[in-house]
């Protein structure tokens, strides 16, 4: 069982993820700046679980999104918000080649699912309060 991410942890994944600059097949498409369908050239034993941005309890987690900004969910500039879906379903990813860090979720929806990868970037990673829906 991997641990959930504190805020302070997450942080600094992402800003240990976000300096590194090498080449790696694990960017090799794409960069996966905002949410994107998990391409199938992505090198899946090249990943491994390092956390979870799930919480424990038993309580349906919200779905309702954080943009203050303008922002929407496929937006690269979008900001992560591990409160707010889809944040509060994402596991997070390390390439065990780079070190790039990745949060992962499944969309499901009434005919399909949907593996999305986004890479975990510092500068849009905030701690922002749950509000009420």
């Amino acid at each position: 069982m991997v641990p959930r991410l504190d805020h302070t942890t997450l942080a600094a994944h992402a800003s240990r993820s976000q300096a590194v600059t090498e080449t790696c097949a694990c960017t090799a498409t794409e960069q996966a700046d905002g949410w994107q369908s998990q391409p199938l050239s992505l090198p899946e034993a090249q990943l491994r679980e390092i956390g979870t941005l799930i919480e424990a309890h038993d309580e349906e987690a919200t779905f309702s999104e954080y943009h203050p900004g303008g922002t929407r969910y496929w937006s690269p500039d979008a900001p992560i918000a591990p409160r707010y879906f889809p944040y509060n379903r994402c596991t997070v990813w390390e390439c065990t080649v780079c070190t790039r860090c990745f949060l992962r979720y499944t969309e499901g929806g009434g005919y399909f699912v949907d593996r999305r990868i986004r890479a975990l970037n510092a500068s849009l990673l905030l701690d922002a309060p749950l509000l009420d829906d």
